[in-house]
């Protein structure tokens, strides 16, 4: 009796020895599976940089806004040494531009001729004829500067500049590439996209403050009003009406 109870002294002994063991081994394996644990519960914490969906703008109205500002109107109209006074192609060209004037505003209209050119007798001639055509076409006198710039190169012909500044819409300058349209991992606009749109659109605008906001309501003709709505009651209620129509009259 008491050899069996030394095995079984001996076999408990050896199945605790095995347990511990065990246990021992699991928890090794457990420490680098809590590690992994731990650090990626402390790497939800940390400060990234991210790229969130939505976060910068991928419109191009956004990244290419139409805004109201003044600019400067220009149109360099080329004289010839041996003319006498306004052509009529000078004519056509300078009542066009002067059409986007604004009499209302009535800004300085710059005449510039130029000066140590070849063709300084025949500018000066045509500038002044271009003076006079403006007043004909409605710009003030007191707002007409007759001024001179140096010619660059005196041997050639130098042209007449006509300007004012105006209230124009506008965009930015397009053709800007600062990356590579191959690259799209992104999966966004390329940074010129819709730029050319939007000056096309801007260059359209004949009022800019139709941008700001809408104009005044115009008075109402009451004698037109009155005559249509004399028709309208004339007309009746027709039969195709009635007979479309879910409503019993």
């Amino acid at each position: 009796m008491s050899g069996n109870a030394d095995m079984s002294k001996s076999a408990s002994k050896v199945m605790t020895v095995r347990t511990a063991s065990g246990i021992a081994r699991i928890r090794r394996q457990m420490v680098p599976a809590l590690a992994v644990m731990l650090a990626a519960s402390l790497a939800g914490c940390a400060n990234r940089d991210s790229i969130t969906v939505g976060s910068i703008p991928d419109d191009y109205r956004t990244n290419h806004p139409i805004v109201i500002a003044e600019k400067n109107q220009k149109i360099d109209l080329p004289v010839g040494a041996g003319d006498r006074g306004m052509t009529g192609a000078q004519r056509d060209a300078l009542l066009g531009f002067l059409d986007g004037y604004d009499k209302s505003a009535a800004p300085a209209l710059t005449i510039a001729m130029p000066a140590g050119s070849a063709n300084e007798i025949a500018a000066r001639a045509a500038g002044r004829d271009f003076a006079r055509l403006a007043m004909a076409a409605g710009v003030k006198r007191s707002r007409i500067v007759m001024t001179s710039y140096q010619s660059a190169v005196p041997e050639a012909s130098a042209p007449v500049r006509v300007a004012f500044v105006a209230v124009r819409a506008q965009t930015d300058k397009c053709g800007r590439w600062p990356d590579d349209l191959t690259e799209t991992s992104e999966n966004k606009h390329y940074a010129d996209f819709g730029c050319s749109y939007q000056n096309n659109l801007a260059a359209q605008v004949a009022n800019p403050n139709d941008l700001i906001g809408p104009r005044k309501q115009s008075d109402i003709d009451a004698e037109n009003r009155g005559a249509v709505i004399d028709v309208y009651r004339s007309r009746g209620i027709s039969d195709e009406f009635l007979g479309n129509s879910e409503v019993t009259y």
